[in-house]
């Protein structure tokens, strides 16, 4: 971050957006079993719930990319304040329905997060001709790494969901007044008979492949966000502190692989290094799942984090660079988007199986649609010259 990160508008706001979003999502991971114990529901009514949250941000993804286009910068703090209010709600449900509400309210708000934060990024590579969507994805799996052992460290000394999920939402707070504070990469903003209700259905073919190529990039790595600490707790009965690193190991791992894509991604083909990251993703997630130690399934989840760490950052990149100044936000959203249908399925998907065969048959069929995006990436668009 050091070479020319504070003299590039935008960028300090694209890797702190992209932090703060992962503060959350590691806090989540590594307390998941706590709210599900605490809401009182099975691994399978877990999984039915989790489909809120993609729900939640299918709704709002769209509507969100048309208002960055229109809006620019100061789209970024005010979802990151509501995603801040958000962040609590988990902490209240105590029932299936409860927690079913309150994912969709969190969903929503991230949604929009997401958008906003990955528009962010694509307008400053665009302000400046530097790379940065590695490097942001990279903040957020490296927030995710603190935030989950943290999360599993105040779980093993008796903390509660409300504890935890109350210290994210004031961070979270804290994380938009600065956001709301640092300079911003400017675009051209949308024209006015760009918008409209029409806009937010038309839908270019290019952007539907990148946003399937996504969506099961997002399978793959929410569905090892989600349960790689309910495999290692309730498959191979690791402590609640050692499952917490479950999903800080594969976000450790795909901050390395992020970083190490910064720097790929000038020197290697998008689609080369899509295809080899999924992969590799296959392989580790074979192997986690198939682990009978705790030691093996580790190992497993860390490739895994690897290889899945480049494949969302570089998709995403390609509509960015291709999109015009004045679509980016819209391209980024349209992307995101169908990519959330891999965030709605994927862990949903998981619980389910998980309860008809068992978790480790579940997350072995995440190896297989790891292979297909490999074996289908060669189908995506080439990038265009940022700029």
């Amino acid at each position: 971050m050091a070479g020319g990160t504070a003299g590039d508008p935008g960028r300090a706001r694209t890797l702190l957006g992209f932090a703060a979003f992962g503060l959350f999502w590691g806090a989540w991971g590594g307390a998941l079993p706590a709210v599900r114990a605490h809401a009182g529901v099975s691994e399978g009514t877990l999984g039915l719930a989790l489909l809120c949250i993609g729900a939640g941000a299918l709704v709002t993804m769209r509507p969100a990319g048309a208002v960055l286009d229109r809006h620019g910068p100061r789209v970024l703090p005010l979802a990151v304040a509501a995603f801040a209010v958000s962040a609590f709600l988990p902490a209240l449900a105590t029932s299936v329905v409860a927690l079913a509400g309150a994912l969709l309210v969190l969903g929503a708000t991230s949604g929009a997060v997401d958008v906003a934060i990955n528009g962010e990024g694509v307008r400053a590579e665009a302000a400046t001709g530097r790379p940065l969507m590695n490097l942001g994805h990279a903040a957020f799996s490296g927030a995710v790494v603190v935030a989950s052992l943290l999360a599993g460290v105040l779980r093993a000394a008796g903390a509660g969901v409300g504890g935890i999920f109350a210290a994210v939402a004031a961070l979270l707070v804290v994380a938009a007044v600065a956001l709301a504070r640092l300079p911003a990469a400017e675009g051209r903003p949308a024209d006015a008979e760009s918008g409209g209700l029409r806009a937010l259905f038309h839908l270019p073919g290019w952007l539907a492949i990148l946003g399937g190529f996504t969506a099961l990039a997002y399978f793959i790595e929410n569905a090892w966000q989600n349960w790689s600490a309910v495999h290692l707790e309730t498959t191979l009965g690791a402590a609640p502190a050692l499952a917490a690193a479950g999903p800080a190991l594969f976000a450790g791992s795909a901050a390395t692989g992020r970083l190490v894509g910064q720097g790929a991604a000038r020197r290697v083909e998008d689609r080369v290094l899509v295809g080899a990251g999924a992969a590799l993703a296959a392989a580790g997630t074979l192997l986690a799942a198939l682990a009978s130690t705790t030691g093996v399934a580790l190992a497993g989840i860390a490739l895994a984090g690897l290889g899945t760490s480049v494949c969302a950052p570089v998709l995403i990149g390609i509509a960015g660079a291709r999109a015009g100044a004045a679509a980016r936000g819209s391209a980024v959203s349209i992307v995101t988007t169908l990519a959330y249908l891999g965030f709605l399925v994927g862990p949903a998907a998981v619980g389910l199986a998980a309860d008809a065969l068992s978790l480790r048959a579940a997350l072995a069929g995440v190896a297989g649609l790891a292979l297909v995006l490999a074996a289908l990436v060669r189908l995506a668009p080439a990038r265009r010259p940022i700029g």
